[in-house]
């Protein structure tokens, strides 16, 4: 009996099929790794959250950011020690993550192998990422600092990058052709340095880079960054906020904005002091910033729809 049981796992492992690298997380992969996103997906499962929270996003700070996911023990979500295009702009978008890692031929050929014959991919390993990204999305690369030889990502990709997402990049080493990606209007990005050499990708010649990993978990500085989080970019800094989180993060800045423009121009009229509008506000300076919201609520930068909602909410 225990030998027919032993035949009987041999046979079935003679016909379990090989495991296949995958370097495209599956859907399933990312439903495990963002249950906490409970709002739309993309097809392949990556959190979708709203253009209009999007748009929302524009106004908010570091700071602000930083001090919500702070509250809900997000604490390696801020990234610094940047390189900018367009410094003055924001970047706001869904992250589309890659990986590369220093190149090595013999997984460097099977990867392409796979790509080409099996999955459809066309060109070279650095173009397959940014093949998929859509408008909103802001591709997010760990190029693991990669300096001389180590530019994957010049003024052709560039351009190609701002047509299909309206958005730059943020990129852990080196980029080139820079002037070509000054002129690209709204490409605001961030990168670790600039070189005018690029990477080798020939297995059986020059090799410089490898791409592991498309829509996995990536790490940006101290940052763990996952598919579909919210890339806020401003300041020469960038913060990575959770799906789940954006909500509470517009909000809460929206609510801070509100209440700073309120406090300085009661100071401003000497309405109150310093000391009353930095310590915990009085019920009757609470119901005066109510009445205050409701007869500016069409002159705020903040949606009338917002505010309306905020005041449903307060007691004064």
């Amino acid at each position: 009996m225990k030998s027919l049981i032993v035949m009987s796992l041999l046979g079935a492992l003679l016909h379990v099929s090989p495991p296949v690298f995958s370097q495209q997380i599956s859907k399933e992969e990312l439903l495990f790794l963002t249950p906490e996103w409970k709002g739309e997906r993309f097809p392949d499962g990556r959190p979708k959250v709203s253009d209009a929270l999007l748009k929302r996003m524009r106004l908010v700070t570091h700071e602000e950011a930083w001090a919500v996911m702070k509250g809900e023990n997000y604490k390696f979500q801020y990234a610094e020690g940047w390189q900018c295009i367009n410094p003055d702009s924001v970047l706001v978008g869904r992250a589309l993550t890659a990986t590369f890692m220093p190149g090595r031929p013999d997984v460097h050929r099977v990867i392409d192998k796979k790509g080409h014959e099996k999955d459809g991919r066309i060109k070279s390993q650095n173009a397959w990422p940014i093949d998929m990204l859509v408008r909103g999305d802001v591709y997010v690369v760990d190029q693991f600092g990669a300096h001389e030889n180590g530019p994957t990502i010049g003024d052709n990709l560039g351009n190609s990058i701002y047509a299909k997402s309206g958005n730059g990049i943020v990129y852990e080493g080196a980029i080139r052709d820079i002037a070509g990606l000054k002129e690209i209007g709204g490409f605001t990005s961030f990168f670790r340095s600039y070189h005018p050499s690029h990477h080798l990708n020939n297995p059986d010649g020059e090799l410089n880079t490898t791409l592991v990993a498309i829509n996995h978990p990536t790490r940006i500085g101290k940052v763990m960054v996952m598919p579909g989080d919210v890339v806020l970019g401003r300041d020469g800094a960038v913060t990575f906020i959770p799906p789940h989180l954006v909500e509470k993060v517009v909000t809460t800045s929206e609510i801070v904005r509100l209440r700073d423009m309120f406090g300085h121009e009661r100071l401003r009229q000497q309405k109150y002091t310093a000391g009353q509008i930095d310590n915990r506000w009085t019920p009757e300076i609470e119901k005066d910033f109510s009445q205050w919201l409701n007869a500016h609520i069409n002159e705020l930068p903040v949606p009338k729809e917002q505010i309306q909602e905020y005041l449903k909410k307060r007691t004064w």
